[in-house]
């Protein structure tokens, strides 16, 4: 009798403790975008590259009209979530990305992205939407 009692506790045991790996491996594959950018919101990054008409220069998915047919139009942002680089040589971390969106020419002199006066926190949430871009 204890053998079977040892076999059942080994089982149980062996159960809950994959079923707690599970777990643990499950939640580590959701995609959070806002640990990216601190104190950046992704709906509200969304709706200001909305606002802001990047779309007018730049392929955006998930931006309707985002269609970037403008004259000098910009990069396709479609990846710019898992690239290396933004802007042709600056490492893509979010200050960077932050900086790049509040002041396009202090980063790359000569650049055609144009200042488009957004606010720290603004660029903030726009950077956290385009790290999604993934």
């Amino acid at each position: 009798m204890r053998p079977r009692l040892y076999r059942d506790s080994l089982r149980t045991a062996t159960q809950a403790a994959l079923t707690l790996a599970c777990a643990v491996l499950l939640a580590g594959c959701k995609d959070d975008a806002r640990s990216a950018v601190p104190g950046g919101d992704v709906q509200l990054g969304l709706r200001l590259v909305t606002q802001y008409q990047c779309g007018a220069c730049h392929v955006i998915p998930g931006v309707q009209g985002a269609d970037g047919k403008s004259e000098g139009a910009g990069p396709s942002l479609d990846y710019i979530g898992r690239l290396s680089y933004i802007a042709g040589g600056i490492p893509n971390q979010p200050a960077n990305m932050v900086q790049w969106l509040r002041v396009p020419h202090a980063v790359k002199p000569g650049t055609e992205m144009p200042p488009m006066g957004l606010t720290e926190q603004e660029a903030r949430h726009m950077a956290a939407f385009l790290y999604t871009l993934r």
